[in-house]
């Protein structure tokens, strides 16, 4: 199923603010992603229709499991890459959350797994 990087960036806000709080509000989503709360109702209809959250009109959004195996992949993504740029670039905190949102969604599975590899390498050889 293709999903926009768009809707992974809403499906990871889902699972981070889930993560931190038990109800998810649309207001709380687009007060993380610095949207208008119309971008959310838009988003959310687009993953109600593919079957990636649930919401009743005027209730809580929630993550499906096929929604949340998705927003997993992709904060696992983010943190990976969020890692690397700060600990083997040595960027901020903020830049490096930052330029991991932006490149999360177009590296390759394969890039991806290089980036694992050298991170593990490298924690194991510097304890």
């Amino acid at each position: 199923m293709e999903i926009s990087a768009s809707l992974q960036d809403y499906l990871e806000a889902i699972l981070s603010l889930k993560n931190k709080k038990k109800n998810v509000r649309g207001t709380d989503i687009a007060l993380l992603l610095n949207v208008k709360k119309q971008s959310v109702i838009d988003a959310v209809k687009l993953l109600k229709e593919k079957g990636l959250v649930i919401q009743e009109r005027y209730s809580f959004i929630e993550l499906t499991a096929k929604g949340k195996s998705i927003a997993e992949k992709v904060m696992m993504r983010h943190n990976l890459i969020k890692n690397f740029l700060k600990t083997s670039l040595g960027l901020n905190e903020a830049t490096a959350d930052e330029d991991a949102c932006k490149i999360e969604h177009y590296l390759s599975l394969e890039t991806i797994d290089l980036i694992k590899k050298y991170l593990d390498n490298n924690s194991v050889s510097k304890s």
